[in-house]
């Protein structure tokens, strides 16, 4: 993804702002992490937090607790506890059991309070909450701690690891002038731990997915059915797998855009990681070699806006919206949470059909190369297959297109919201033809069959990459940035949230090489923000230093690599750069493997190159 310089920090902020704000969204039931003794899967351990269903498991004092009712308001959903506020004496209280994992060595208690009160001392707590986990008082509040709306309440339980304990809310009450403690949305988040050597093999191997939709009128919600078929490579058994429901971001766990029903071929677990991860656990244990199917009922509602998942007017983008299968390796399987700042994205490749249903005033450019039939009365039927991607994106909406051949022979679609001249999208085909031509003469042959780019000038993002499929502005230097993608993240993969240099740096380099740039002044007014940034840093840090990352990770990532190209010649970078891409086609790069093959590629010792520049791994 290439982010707009000119509002990149302002939407960064609010990108990590709401990133914060619903990793607090509770998880439907509980669940502890697999394995848990040997490794921590980051995992939310509170049944029902936010109360919307029913009151199990939860222990109330009285059966109105939990509650529906006029005089408070939840903070999401329908739902919400509300203890005390009768102005008489009076003790509510709500507890349920939950169980730490002894693997995580980080828990945090969280919830989202209000207190609404007809105290009017400022200096006599009258009234109070207490909340417990064991026999330990974590925090206590009270009438002095009134608020106007909701406040949320973070608490560490760490030092519960390990450990099955009672969560508790007690709210103590007086005999006169109320005092209501309202609760809702309560999560208690683990991660962390360290995984024991395991096989490092990548699993589950060589999906193929296989998908039937059908849109409403206007291509806002699908419904329909996936499938999944994969193997197990490992040679652990594996008796569980997990599906990546990414666009759950964009809403909340009581109001999820994607829905995951009737499971077939396995039980679906209770969602977490922000309700972007169903576990799937299998009816028994695959072995090395043996392969599965899971099915289910997908339901898709897109909101609205001009994101990478959103509609703008008419028109929709749906990027990201089919659950894809987790991966797993040798240090457990990658449950990373979204981040709209980047890429959180790691996936094997693999093979789609997939099958879209809609309205025929609605053109579908998609990954893959598509075929229109007709359906019924008003209806064309998409049906786009792609082999060795690492997902599926489409596109719905009254577009403009036009089409071309690149000079190598890759077929070419620019598709067009309202509002985008005739000349801009003749200018993103010319910019399309060239782009692909000039990297796949440098890294392979492009092999994904045709490719569309979905041009929007409204995208607060710039572009965003998927497998035969963008999203752009009307910007020669964007266009070729992404086009840029389908070999660094699309054909040579990486895992995005942990390593996002390995395809942006990549991808921003090979920009400048396509369009004649040599990097002469990259280090110009150069400024290291501390000695712990660098440019090998996952997503987890740029999204607490979100104005630093396109700074470093795309201009230092690739300042780096033009460096390094001058260091060992032209020559020697070029052919590193496609051995490189040859030898992870449709596999998986990492950092060490890189450092690894641009070592082999010179007598000179690269070790000060790496420490002056910041590429640890």
């Amino acid at each position: 993804m290439r982010t707009v310089p000119h509002r990149s920090v302002a939407v960064r902020a609010l990108a990590v702002a709401a990133l914060a704000a619903v990793s607090l969204l509770p998880a439907r039931a509980a669940t502890a992490a697999p394995d848990a003794a040997a490794a921590c899967t980051p995992a939310q351990v509170v049944a029902n937090g936010g109360f919307e269903s029913g009151t199990s498991p939860w222990t109330q004092s009285s059966t109105n607790v939990i509650t529906s009712r006029t005089g408070q308001t939840p903070h999401g959903g329908t739902t919400y506890a509300w203890l005390d506020g009768t102005g008489a004496t009076r003790t509510d209280t709500l507890s349920q059991s939950v169980t730490i994992p002894s693997g995580c060595t980080t828990a945090t208690l969280s919830f989202w309070l209000h207190i609404d009160t007809a105290e009017t001392t400022s200096s006599t707590a009258y009234d109070k909450l207490t909340a417990k986990i064991g026999g330990t008082t974590l925090a206590t509040y009270s009438n002095l701690d009134k608020n106007t709306g909701y406040v949320k309440k973070t608490l560490d339980v760490s030092s519960f690891a390990g450990q099955t304990v009672t969560l508790a809310f007690t709210g103590t009450e007086d005999y006169s002038l109320q005092t209501g403690f309202v609760l809702d949305d309560v999560a208690l988040d683990t991660s962390g731990g360290t995984t024991p050597p395991a096989d490092s093999t990548r699993t589950p191997a060589a999906p193929s997915y296989t998908v039937s939709l059908s849109s409403d009128s206007a291509g806002t919600v699908w419904t329909g059915h996936e499938s999944a078929t994969f193997t197990n490579a490992s040679s652990t058994a594996l008796s569980e797998v997990y599906l990546r429901l990414w666009d759950n971001y964009h809403g909340t766990c009581d109001a999820p855009p994607i829905t995951v029903t009737n499971v077939s071929g396995g039980t679906a677990g209770s969602l977490s990681v922000a309700c972007t991860a169903l576990p799937i656990t299998l009816p028994a244990p695959l072995a090395q070699g043996q392969s599965a199917t899971i099915g289910f009922d997908l339901g898709i509602t897109v909101p609205s806006g001009a994101d990478r998942f959103g509609h703008d007017g008419a028109f929709s983008f749906i990027g990201n919206a089919l659950p894809v299968l987790a991966v797993k390796d040798g240090s457990g399987w990658h449950l990373d949470p979204y981040t709209n700042n980047g890429e959180s994205f790691y996936s094997l490749a693999a093979d789609f059909k997939v099958t879209l249903d809609h309205p025929s005033g609605l053109l579908v450019p998609a990954t893959g190369t598509s075929v229109d039939t007709p359906g019924s009365s008003g209806r064309t039927i998409t049906t786009a297959t792609a082999s060795k991607v690492r997902d599926f994106a489409w596109a719905a909406g009254p577009f403009s297109r036009i089409s071309g051949t690149s000079s190598a022979g890759t077929a070419i679609n620019v598709y067009s919201v309202s509002g985008i001249s005739s000349s801009d999208a003749q200018s993103m085909l010319s910019t399309a033809k060239t782009a692909v031509d000039a990297h796949a003469g440098r890294f392979g042959a492009y092999p994904y069959g045709e490719l569309d780019a979905v041009i929007d000038n409204n995208y607060w993002f710039g572009g965003m990459e998927y497998p035969g499929f963008v999203l752009d502005l009307v910007s020669t230097t964007a266009l070729t940035h992404e086009i840029g993608h389908q070999w660094w993240y699309g054909i040579v993969g990486d895992d995005e949230y942990n390593s996002p240099w390995l395809d942006e740096a990549f991808t921003d380099y090979s920009t400048d090489l396509a369009l004649g740039k040599t990097g002469t002044s990259c280090w110009n007014s150069v400024s290291w923000a501390s000695s712990a940034e660098k440019i090998t840093n996952s997503m987890a840090y740029w999204d607490a230093h979100s104005s630093r990352y396109s700074t470093v990770v795309y201009g230092y990532g690739k300042c780096a690599l033009h460096d390094l190209r001058r260091l060992i010649g032209d020559t020697a970078m070029t052919k590193l750069l496609k051995d490189y891409a040859t030898s992870h086609w449709y596999g998986v790069s990492t950092t060490a493997e890189f450092k690894a093959a641009a070592q082999a590629a010179t007598s000179t010792d690269l070790t000060s190159f790496w420490s002056t520049h910041r590429i640890d791994g």
